[in-house]
């Protein structure tokens, strides 16, 4: 089918610029992991050592090390076991000690947090079950980053589908606790609906960026009201034409970038922040359009207001509600520079096409022509091994500082797609976590 932009030109035009292709460095398996559903695994490289946080073949919690170009692994087990929600995924990070911190496999329950009482060694993991002591009976969505001061930190939701709260920490190294950054939640639902931040995304320009939908319920079809704060030290929040936004922040004092109504087309999670050349954030998401197609759209604030692009033109509409994890017709991804200054979007639309691009028009945000997506892998490592129907290629990017070698790092494993977070009849067999590492190399031309 065709998505409505013109296609770039083949390989074997001479107009079309050098471009490169990834090669595979190195292809390590770590073991088998479990396939019966799909749960975001954690990877993180620094110095010369590198860690993964996964779920085996049993569902069993797990964190593996290696030293870099060494294909021998240590394995330490955690204690928590997987069920069957695909909320449940897993955040790593280190802090500026050495010590490991992991948090996952929750979905409105009580913390599930270890850290390592010895630097870099996984043998040293200890259950911890509080972090500041409050807000931590119903967790969801854990994430790290490290914040401007170089301090871990920790958010998550506090609260459930439709009441809940987001929530900073921030873990002293040299005290060994964590301490509330805020003192009040970044964002308060006011008990009848709750936000789902994507970032903070570090900017170009200095500023720490977020977005989010509001959601009424546990009905996906409730999202609403697509919102923006930026911020430099994550504590004095602002719009993005500097009003200050009093923490928590709530609906009627948000920046709205766009003011997408319930049952508008907008799903939560699938809003991303990418930069322009002049590193102005651009907000992707997807809505229905006037004719009642699902859009991905570009926002970016122009002239004192926030301006709304449409990019794509699409003629399917895709009518999604109810509860549990839904799996997703389309996913947008950030716009994103290229080394050539052009601007260009990763997008999967499961009716045209499923993983493709956009070349945008650096202007208007429109799609000026559809192309192949630039992966930082090659295209047919997208196609599942696994002789089970339906299964599909997960890939998780590397979260800890990339090595000036050139080479990314990425993990790669195969799973049945979502079951609205229900139980399966038939579980099909582990397949094979593979760590890879790729090259970009300069593609030859034909």
């Amino acid at each position: 089918m065709s998505s409505g932009v013109p296609s770039e030109g083949t390989p074997e035009d001479p107009n079309t610029p050098a471009e490169t292709l990834p090669a595979i460095d190195e292809e390590l398996v770590i073991g088998d992991v479990w396939s019966g559903q799909p749960v975001n695994f954690a990877l993180v490289t620094t110095g010369d050592l590198q860690f993964v946080a996964y779920f085996d073949a049993n569902r069993q919690m797990m964190v593996a090390r290696r030293t870099l170009g060494s294909a021998d692994w240590q394995f330490a087990a955690l204690p928590s076991v997987l069920g069957w929600d695909s909320h449940n995924h897993l955040a790593m990070a280190l802090d500026s000690a050495g010590n490991i911190h992991v948090s996952g496999n929750m979905h409105d329950v009580p913390l599930i947090y270890f850290r390592t009482t010895r630097p870099l060694d996984i043998q040293s993991f200890v259950q911890v079950t509080t972090m500041v002591g409050n807000s931590e009976l119903s967790c969801t969505y854990p994430e790290f980053f490290t914040g401007p001061g170089g301090d871990l930190v920790f958010s998550y939701r506090d609260g459930s589908r439709g009441n809940g709260n987001t929530i900073f920490n921030a873990y002293s190294a040299q005290a060994g606790a964590w301490r509330r950054l805020l003192d009040s939640p970044l964002t308060n639902g006011e008990g009848l609906r709750n936000t789902y931040p994507v970032g903070p995304v570090l900017g170009p320009d200095g500023f720490w960026h977020l977005v989010w939908v509001w959601r009424d319920s546990a009905d996906a079809a409730t999202n609403h009201d697509l919102s923006y704060a930026r911020s430099r030290d994550l504590i004095s929040w602002e719009a993005a034409d500097g009003r200050p936004l009093t923490v928590p922040i709530t609906l009627a004092d948000s920046d709205i970038v766009d003011p997408v109504p319930a049952g508008g087309g907008t799903i939560n999670n699938n809003t991303k922040i990418g930069f322009d050349a002049q590193g102005r954030p651009l907000v992707a998401y997807h809505k229905y359009d006037a004719a009642g197609s699902t859009q991905l759209y570009n926002a970016r604030f122009e002239g004192g207001s926030w301006a709304v692009h449409q990019t794509s033109s699409w003629s399917y509409r895709w009518q999604f509600g109810g509860f549990g994890t839904i799996v997703f017709e389309v996913e947008v991804e950030p716009a994103r520079l290229q080394a050539d200054g052009s601007l260009t979007q990763n997008w999967y639309h499961a009716q045209y096409g499923g993983r493709r691009a956009f070349r945008l028009d650096p202007d208007t945000l429109a799609a000026a022509a559809e192309i192949a997506p630039p992966l930082p892998y090659p295209t047919e490592l997208d196609q599942p091994r696994a002789i089970t129907p339906g299964m599909v290629v997960r890939w998780q990017r590397d979260g800890g500082s990339r090595p000036s070698s050139g080479i990314e790092y990425l993990l790669r494993w195969e799973t049945l797609e979502s079951n609205r977070d229900l139980p399966r009849d038939v579980i099909p067999p582990p397949t094979p976590l593979v760590l890879y590492a790729f090259r970009q190399q300069l593609a030859p031309r034909q």
